[in-house]
């Protein structure tokens, strides 16, 4: 007997070695081979989650989104439904017979319209035909009408079906009378065109072609449909404030007959309104904000908020105690590059509690809030975060998608309390089950003024704590952001290719409380630069880092820090900057948002000119001598690259510093995340080639410069 024991304890550790033999370690080009949940939702009999699938196409040049559903008793493989390459946004009818989706069209001119899929069987028809398109479908509570918002406007109604007239052209010129005209991945706003309220008659086959009515019209966008109960209403946000920028955010809710006719203000709020959820008896509105405080704030957690549906009402914060971020997500590289969907606060069945998802030191989980009190209830917990989720009709069941350091993104159902459960979904297992892919490691250390910090270290997947490895610090964004237990493609690349990735949260990061996210306004960049080279100092404690081969990199807020870090030290031995900023003037005066407000800086740059100037790199620049790379999207109109990496790699040529700019065409401030997928390869390439280049000596040809870079 006992022998028999031996024979199978050997033959099991020889299965077990050759399985791990048989993995190999990530690449940059298995980015193409992901893909990604979406925006899931739940049949309203709890039977079924449809759920949008986003694949690389086939030309790698893009994303495909198709409709797909998987059975909530976890006992079947996931099904495609639709045959689109640009389908999005399901939605299901109040009896579950259909899933309104919106399909949008690859052709330039064309527009998304609304989709009926019958769940019963048989293709897809469409419902509408605006001429500039229809999205965002809302299902009346008896099932036979759909609000879709739609920025047609009388002028493209006119125009539409006929043809030009010979000879005629429409004018490109833009007439730019606000401060706000373009958007990062949008291009230029048009305010001719606001997004209104219309209503469409469901139709229960292809044959049937409703007209579609326009509910509301003016020169302000709406946005945030919510049916009434008994369908006679629907409510909707605005802000009827044409240059917001000078006032802090505000939101403005109305209710206009289903019907049509007169729109009725409800109530003003001093807040930017998430996503409204409406109580079961029809008579609360839920929904997340930030407090407005006075003086403004750089960083203001978002709170869960009730309110009445009634005229004046006054919303009342239930989690003004509780210091954390409500509805809040983690930053990494690999949410849904489309279709992502949003996760708005749930109300349980009976209405006593709502249900959101919230973010605490570097995780992201769901829970459950008292309506009465605001007592908190833990429904999931690990180290993980959660993307999106919704529940059952009746609320007993809650679906929802998660992401750790290993998974991408599956969908997993458990009850109300988060027992018992299931995972549905294992979309990347075919793949990642060849992948030796490797959790961090969670370390806290005490800054130099005793305050903690997180960091998470991710090694490389045969690491040996006797040996000396090459160190990456990674900053991340925002700077109001938070790095923490997700997927993150580009840690698991790097620590593959044999080095260790330090990814901190330094002060001014989310999840940590309110006082710490708010300490470096007026301060940014500062104190949190301490906070990055205490976490390298950390690490290099452990006795497994090389000293002489440190290198840093970060995007957007990260490249600030970035670009600071090398003015400050000369210890790393080549750095990347990506997105960054270096003059924060230029940038003041040309980004695709304001700061009007003095929540970064006291003024403008003519009347806060020492701050400006004194949080500039450019200012400093004489003090760089680090070899630097700039990643720069050419169509980056959150961090232009004329206020940040240009500047820098013309100064540093002339100063006859090492320096390569890598600009991708097309691209704006999400090239890591939603870029084109062989750009965001692309990317990860060089930055990894230029440390491989100063940090491990490794020849790179294309990055010869004309002074002498050895």
């Amino acid at each position: 007997m006992q022998k028999t024991v031996v024979r199978l304890f050997v033959l099991l550790l020889v299965f077990t070695f050759a399985a791990s033999a048989q993995k190999r370690n990530i690449t940059e080009k298995d980015l193409f081979d992901f893909a990604w949940i979406g925006d899931p939702q739940v049949s309203p009999d709890g039977s079924t989650v449809v759920f949008v699938k986003v694949t690389v196409n086939a030309a790698k040049s893009n994303y495909d989104t198709s409709l797909w559903s998987v059975s909530t008793s976890g006992s079947d493989e996931p099904r495609k439904l639709t045959s689109g390459t640009r389908d999005s946004n399901p939605r299901w009818s109040p009896d579950g017979k259909f899933v309104a989706f919106v399909r949008s069209s690859e052709t330039s001119g064309s527009f998304s319209q609304i989709y009926l899929l019958p769940m019963t069987g048989g293709e897809a028809f469409q419902l509408t035909n605006v001429a500039r398109g229809a999205g965002g479908p809302v299902w009346s509570p008896d099932g036979k009408w759909i609000a879709f918002g739609s920025n047609t406007n009388p002028e493209d109604i006119s125009k539409q079906g006929k043809p030009a007239t010979p000879g005629e052209r429409e004018s490109d010129v833009r007439v730019i009378t606000r401060a706000v005209y373009r958007a990062d991945g949008g291009g230029y706003l048009d305010a001719t065109r606001p997004t209104h309220l219309w209503v469409i008659r469901v139709a229960r086959g292809p044959e049937e072609k409703p007209s579609p009515k326009q509910l509301t019209s003016g020169q302000f966008s709406e946005d945030n449909f919510v049916w009434a109960k008994d369908g006679s209403k629907i409510y909707f946000a605005t802000d009827r404030d044409p240059e917001p920028y000078y006032s802090t955010s505000k939101t403005e809710i109305y209710s206009v007959p289903a019907g049509g006719g007169e729109s009725a203000l409800l109530t003003k709020l001093d807040t930017d309104v998430g996503t409204l959820s409406l109580s079961p008896d029809g008579k609360r509105f839920a929904f997340n904000a930030s407090v407005n405080f006075n003086p403004v704030k750089s960083y203001t957690q978002t709170d869960l908020w009730i309110m009445d549906v009634a005229e004046n009402a006054k919303p009342k914060n239930l989690t003004a105690t509780f210091d954390f971020d409500i509805g809040a997500g983690l930053t990494g590289d690999q949410a849904a590059p489309r279709a992502g969907g949003g996760s708005p606060p749930v109300w349980t069945a009976d209405g006593r509690a709502i249900i959101s998802r919230y973010a605490k030191e570097g995780r992201a989980n769901l829970a459950s809030f008292d309506v009465e009190s605001g007592n908190f209830a833990e429904i999931t917990k690990g180290d993980q975060a959660v993307m999106n989720f919704r529940t059952t009709t009746d609320g007993s069941k809650l679906v929802y998608s998660i992401s750790t350091p290993t998974r991408i993104t599956d969908l997993y159902i458990s009850d109300r309390t988060g027992s018992n459960a299931k995972q549905l979904t294992r979309i990347n297992d075919a793949l990642f089950s060849k992948l030796n892919l490797t959790e961090p490691e969670e370390i806290w250390f005490t800054s130099f003024d005793g305050k903690r910090v997180h960091t998470l270290v991710q090694k490389p997947p045969d690491f040996d704590p006797k040996k000396k490895y090459p160190l990456i610090l990674n900053i991340h964004g925002g700077p109001h952001a938070a790095y923490g237990y997700i997927f993150d493609h580009e840690f698991q690349w790097m620590a593959a290719k044999g080095y260790v990735v330090v990814y901190p949260n330094p002060r001014g990061s989310t999840t940590y409380g309110q006082e710490f996210g708010n300490i470096i306004q007026h301060n940014y960049p500062g104190d949190d630069h301490q906070d990055l080279m205490f976490a390298v100092d950390e690490v290099i404690k452990r006795g497994y880092i090389d000293e002489k081969k440190l290198g840093i990199t970060g995007g957007s807020g990260g490249g600030v820090l970035t670009d600071w870090a090398v003015t400050k030290t000369n210890r790393f031995a080549a750095a990347v900057s990506q997105r960054d900023i270096s003059n924060w003037a230029a940038w003041w005066y040309s980004a695709d948002f304001t700061q009007f407000q003095p929540s970064w800086f006291k003024g403008s740059p003519s009347e806060d000119i020492e701050g400006f100037r004194n949080r500039s790199v450019i200012t400093f620049v004489d003090k760089i001598k680090t070899p630097m790379m700039f990643i720069l999207g050419e169509a980056d109109y959150r961090t232009p690259p004329g206020a940040g990496g240009e500047q820098l790699f013309r100064e540093l040529k002339y100063r006859k510093v090492p320096t390569v700019m890598v600009r991708f065409p097309n691209e704006g401030h999400d090239l890591s995340r939603t870029g084109q997928p062989w750009h965001r390869i692309e990317r990860l390439q060089h930055i990894v080639g230029w440390f491989d280049k100063w940090l491990m000596g490794v020849s790179k040809p294309e990055y010869a410069v004309a002074v002498d870079d050895k």
